[in-house]
């Protein structure tokens, strides 16, 4: 019996250890397979995207691609955030448009602090970091989509980057020229995903260190739209927003929006081109501005000129992007400083006229027309009148109709296993110098060099303007000579350099003759200067100094060095024109450089005078420099001297002294009538001259430069009392008071570029 229930009992301890066995076997099975589930549901989770739109400009970029989220429910969830100007009345409440688009708002911020100036955008900035917090963390997205340059999209990003969620920023890396550029940057280092419309915004962005693997050339979204729109049915369009009677073609769509960074001239711009459109008196249908600073004041001014009320203009706060494309595609015309002239219209080839700075630096197809200095209504009027009627070619910079399929991709791509802190790809750089006492106290410097006809100069001249040490030889008649000797005395210079404290930081290079100063080559050179024409200076001394090297002619280089040093520091427009062995000269307008289409501007010297006046050294004759240069002076000392009519009691030429300009001023102070003669007419000839500099290109003021200044100024000034119109007859005609204007103008080129001036 004992037997017996001792083989029971193991039979079932067996047993048990089987059904053990199995229950162990089953758990792990159902553990395995339900992590397997977890992990397929983990991959397969939808990603949670949230668009974030502030008004109906960006509305127009970031509908097609919600329309493209919507499309792909397996794979996204959508959640929309509606802030700024969309939920104000004046702007169109443009809200509205969102839903009858069929999406849902999930949420709706009021953040717009009302003023229209300054303080209120920052404050806006701030409401709406107050409140974009608690919506982010209920709607808890993957990533955020912001679009653009707005003060409102900053906020956005701003508080997703602080709350941890990945950022796609819309259209970065674009150049425009206003606050705008500073915003569209920072949201940019903000952003973990980047889409761009161009080949150059996508450079941009990579010369701005961001990961190029993170960055899409998408193209701009609104084409996807607009491209497929064009050919629809445009006419009941046209009549609902322009009237029945309204003509394809023989309309003109305004929009204009305040410049932040100069708002009352921005205003004052927006007075021409109202009262330029009133008088160009064509049917216009003009929108009201956006919430920008100054923007109150605009509207003021649309009141105050009556266009609400004028019968040839629709003033109107919003129009649907559709009917919008319509209108603009068939326009005879768009104006204003709207980055929808510079970017949408170009793919219908409508003529633009861009006003001002605000888009400065977007790239634009050949259908723009910039008045960059809009200031007053006759330019516009006459910009109006090249370029209203007018079709050009279409162009498809921005787009191809096919970004919102490119960004879908890009989105399904994105991993949420990826590190959500982004990186930046630096380049390499050099090893830093220590700063000690003396690296500090380093003179920043430029080295200066100056080519003329007789000697060859080089200068190390400080920030300042001081010419710390000079060093001179006669210019060797030989190319490969002067190269040599160009080379060896830079390298002198830079050595000692060192040893005077001063830290070089480029070569600027002044010489005769017509230069081609991006490249850095003398393009044709003057007969002074012999074997100097095609010839390469910029690529030699950089190789050799590894500095930074600038070129440009004698006469631009006085000009620069009056910008910085001189009588034009400060000065909008003036001209310089050397006197010296030649006339040269240089022209700055708008506080630049004018340089011309073959960088011939400036060649002030070679204006002609006269039809059958003396022969001059380019060739021609009748020139201010045939009659008012030190060798056309030499010219006619030497024919009176052979006349032995020169020389006047007091006076003395020695044998071996050759005759010169200089004796011919001392003849003159002498008494000799027939060398005076010659000296005003040589006065009068350089008069004529600049009287048609001023009546050409009205500068306020004119610098003459070189040792014949003093002696021509008060001859210049009566005959421009005489002979030039009545409003020309009052500027200022002064006497350069720098010692050595082509080095230090050769200078100025390198010390403008490390204050960033744009040369």
């Amino acid at each position: 019996m004992i037997l017996a229930v001792s083989g029971f009992s193991e039979r079932l301890e067996a047993k048990a250890r089987t059904y053990q066995h199995c229950g162990i076997a089953l758990y792990f099975e159902n553990l395995a397979r339900q992590k397997a589930t977890m992990e397929k549901n983990i991959n397969q989770r939808k990603l949670r995207v949230c668009v974030a739109t502030c008004n109906r400009a960006d509305y127009s970029k970031l509908a097609p691609i919600m329309f493209g989220i919507k499309a792909e429910p397996d794979h996204f969830v959508l959640s929309v955030v509606v802030i700024g100007s969309h939920l104000i009345d004046d702007y169109g409440n443009t809200y509205r448009m969102i839903e009858q688009d069929d999406f849902d708002i999930q949420a709706r911020l009021h953040t717009i602090v009302r003023g229209e100036d300054e303080a209120s955008m920052v404050e806006s900035v701030g409401l709406a970091l107050v409140k974009l917090p608690d919506v982010l963390n209920r709607l808890n997205p993957d990533i955020i989509v912001v679009h653009g340059d707005r003060f409102d999209a900053l906020a956005l990003a701003t508080s997703a980057a602080l709350m941890n969620i990945r950022i796609l920023h819309i259209e970065g890396g674009e150049v425009s020229g206003t606050i705008d550029d500073s915003i569209r940057h920072s949201i940019t280092k903000l952003a973990h995903y980047h889409v761009c419309c161009t080949r150059s915004a996508e450079q941009h962005l990579i010369a701005m260190c961001e990961d190029h693997a993170r960055i899409l050339l998408a193209g701009c979204p609104s084409y996807d739209k607009l491209l497929s729109v064009k050919n629809k049915d445009y006419m009941s369009v046209l009549k609902m927003w322009l009237g029945d009677d309204v003509k394809n073609r023989e309309y003109i769509v305004a929009l204009q929006h305040p410049v932040t960074t100069n708002i009352k001239h921005s205003i004052k711009m927006f007075e021409f081109t109202l009262d330029a459109l009133l008088s160009f008196n064509k049917r216009t249908l003009i929108l009201f501005p956006n919430i920008d600073a100054g923007s109150k004041e605009m509207v003021r001014v649309m009141r105050k000129k009556g266009v609400e009320h004028h019968p040839n203009f629709r003033a109107v706060k919003h129009v649907p992007f559709e009917q919008f494309i319509q209108l603009v595609a068939h326009a005879g015309c768009m104006i204003g400083n709207s980055s929808c002239g510079v970017r949408e219209a170009g793919a219908f080839g409508t003529p633009v006229i861009n006003l001002g700075t605000r888009q400065t630096g977007r790239e634009t197809g050949e259908n723009v027309l910039h008045v960059r200095d809009a200031d007053t209504q006759n330019k516009i009027i006459h910009a109006l009148q090249l370029q209203f009627g007018k079709r050009y070619p279409c162009s498809k910079i921005y787009g191809d109709g096919n970004a919102v399929p490119r960004i879908v991709k890009f989105l399904k791509s994105i991993s949420l296993d990826e590190p959500l802190q982004k990186k930046f790809c630096f380049p390499p750089v050099k090893e830093s110098i220590s700063q000690d006492i003396d690296h500090i106290l380093e003179t920043l410097s430029a080295l200066a060099v100056d080519l003329g006809g007789t000697n060859l100069r080089i200068g190390i001249v400080s920030m300042k303007g001081e010419i710390i040490k000079k060093y001179v030889q006669p210019n060797p008649k030989t190319y490969e000579d002067r190269i040599e000797l160009i080379l060896k005395m830079c390298i002198e210079a830079a050595a000692e350099a060192v040893n005077l404290n001063c830290r070089i930081l480029g070569v600027g290079i002044s010489t005769g003759g017509r230069v081609n100063p991006h490249e850095g080559i003398v393009l044709h050179s003057t007969k002074l200067i012999q074997e100097w024409s095609s010839v390469d200076l910029r690529t030699p001394l950089s190789d050799t100094l590894h500095l930074p090297v600038w070129v440009d002619n004698d006469g631009n280089c006085a000009a620069l060095a009056e910008r910085k040093f001189g009588q034009g520091k400060g000065v909008e427009d003036f001209v310089t024109i050397i006197t010296g062995t030649g006339i040269g000269g240089g022209v700055v307008h708008n506080h630049e450089l004018v340089h011309g289409s073959s960088f011939c501007a400036g060649e002030l010297g070679h204006i002609m005078v006269s039809f059958d006046g003396p022969e001059c050294m380019c060739g021609s004759s009748g020139c201010v420099e045939a009659y008012a240069s030190g060798i056309a002076l030499q010219r006619e000392a030497k024919k009176l001297h052979d006349e032995d009519m020169l020389l006047v009691e007091g006076m003395t030429v020695k044998n071996d002294e050759s005759v010169s300009a200089i004796h011919l001023i001392q003849a003159a102070k002498f008494g000799n009538t027939k060398a005076a003669n010659i000296l005003k007419t040589a006065g009068t000839a350089l008069g004529i001259g600049i009287i048609n500099i001023l009546h050409t290109i009205n500068p306020s003021l004119v610098i003459l430069s070189g040792v014949l200044a003093n002696q021509y100024v008060n001859v210049v000034k009566d005959m421009i009392r005489q002979r030039g119109l009545a409003s020309i007859q009052d500027v200022d005609v002064v006497v350069s008071n720098l010692s050595d204007p082509a080095l230090l103008g050769a200078a100025s080129m390198v010390l403008d570029y490390t204050t960033r001036r744009t040369y």
